[in-house]
């Protein structure tokens, strides 16, 4: 019975005034929110991976990607309105799908968000870490025990700066991270404005050399137009980040829906933009393994300066997308503290109206990941934690038009029995064409899911109750 035992829609607040959240953000932050948490090391390093599985028709692998995460992002924006509390993907599978299904996608978005902010944070400290040993920084504190360190020092440093902000306050987070999404859209701009007029059709031939479903290439790699997709996936996804501050929205009727999908239509218009002047530069086999492929084709233009330049604004507003994740995964963790899957006294809320001890305890959580444990390998499987929980909010759109259709839905997405199909069918194809590694971690990790519900979890939820 407790796998199927549902929170009621009213108990999605807290009743108690000390557990709830200061409604602080208007749309632009959320906007910037958003676009802060999708554009980063994704649209920066994947173009290269990509265009190593697909070759031009990485072009394709985002335009497939960016439609179902449209979808997904659509019904995220339905589903916020109509439950504009915490929790995100996992609230509303509480809600709709019952508390089993809410444990695996609070479990599966637990990955993502630990995993990304762990990624990014090494990869920010990867950028850091020459300028540190110049001045003299220890060589050992600048990489985990995996690389021949002691620990990643400044991926732990950049995770305390950050978590600080959030801890001081929502509003002023926000503030300064619309201020370096400026900064970030301003460089990538940079990059198409000299690339594109560089643009050669001949670098579009052959443009599907490895197909189109994923297949296994003769040098063992996985490789086509939806192997690429399941990768570039990873680029695309930080809009859920949003809904999980539907408590702190100041108008959540308006603000959550325009956030969503704002964030959503601006980053895929940007990646198509950034893509396009990639592949048009340079045959894609010259940059296809690089970690660094837009400055590597910058540099090959004869723009060395503007490649530096690049690569500087990349370092100082890639915190954003840290920002973007941390504040999500703080946000569910605070709502399963409520639920009673966590300890209840990490979920009250400091006089500044912000979750400090849920926010210290994520901080600490991914800080570990980052400073000491070997993440690289790993890294992939956020993309099949993020495909489960996309995959339950669009059953949760379906099952609620049927359960429910005569509720007030504030933003109504549009054909959305087609929608929710999109996002369900999109997420299982992208899952089945993830590596098959990543796909038995997943189910690995899942497994552990499981057991820790069963011998935890359970006895221990509350909301449903």
């Amino acid at each position: 019975m407790s796998w199927t035992r549902r929170k009621p829609m009213e108990a999605m607040m807290p009743a108690h005034e000390g557990q709830r959240l200061a409604r602080t953000l208007s749309w632009p932050h959320l906007l910037a929110l958003g676009v802060g948490a999708i554009v980063g090391t994704g649209i920066l390093t994947l173009i290269g991976v990509g265009a190593d599985r697909a070759g031009p028709a990485v072009l394709l692998s985002f335009a497939i990607a960016g439609a179902i995460c449209a979808c997904a992002a659509l019904a995220y924006a339905e589903l916020s309105t109509m439950m504009p509390a915490a929790g995100s993907a996992y609230s509303y599978s509480y809600v709709v799908l019952g508390e089993g299904f809410a444990w695996i996608v609070g479990w599966s978005l637990i990955l993502e968000y630990s995993l990304v902010v762990s990624t990014v944070a090494v990869g920010w400290s990867g950028y850091a870490a020459p300028l540190l040993t110049s001045v003299g920084f220890p060589e050992l504190l600048t990489r985990g025990p995996e690389l021949g360190g002691i620990v990643n020092a400044p991926a732990i440093f950049i995770i305390a700066v950050v978590a600080g902000l959030l801890m001081l306050g929502t509003q002023e987070s926000a503030r300064l991270n619309a201020l370096l999404v400026v900064i970030k859209i301003a460089t990538l701009s940079l990059f198409v404005a000299i690339a594109l007029p560089a643009f050669d059709a001949h670098n579009l031939s052959p443009f599907m050399p490895f197909g189109f479903a994923k297949s296994v290439a003769p040098d063992g790699v996985e490789r086509g137009v939806m192997a690429a997709a399941a990768i570039i996936f990873f680029a695309f996804y930080g809009f859920d980040a949003i809904s999980t501050a539907a408590e702190e929205a100041k108008n959540p009727d308006r603000d959550l829906a325009i956030g969503i999908v704002g964030s959503l239509i601006a980053c895929t218009l940007i990646y198509v933009a950034v893509a396009a002047a990639a592949i048009g530069a340079m045959p894609f086999t010259r940059f296809a393994d690089s970690p660094e492929p837009l400055a590597l084709i910058l540099r090959e233009m004869g723009q060395g300066q503007v490649a530096r330049i690049v690569a500087i604004a990349a370092v100082i507003a890639l915190p954003t997308v840290l920002l973007g994740f941390l504040y999500g995964q703080s946000r569910i963790f605070l709502v399963m503290a409520r639920d009673g899957f966590l300890p209840k006294r990490l979920a009250l809320i400091s006089k500044r109206g912000t979750p400090v001890r849920i926010t210290g305890m994520t901080a600490i959580l991914v800080a570990i990941i980052a400073g000491v444990l070997p993440i690289d390998e790993i890294a992939a499987l956020a993309n099949a934690g993020t495909l489960i929980a996309f995959t339950a909010v669009g059953a949760c759109l379906l099952i609620l038009r049927r359960r429910m259709p005569d509720m007030k839905r504030p933003f109504r997405a549009p054909a959305g029995w087609l929608v929710g199909i999109g996002a369900i069918g999109g997420c299982a194809y992208l899952f089945v064409s993830l590596p098959v590694k990543t796909i038995l971690a997943c189910l690995i990790w899942n497994a552990i899911g499981l057991a820790v519900y069963g011998l935890y979890g359970r006895k221990r939820a509350t909301a449903a109750r």
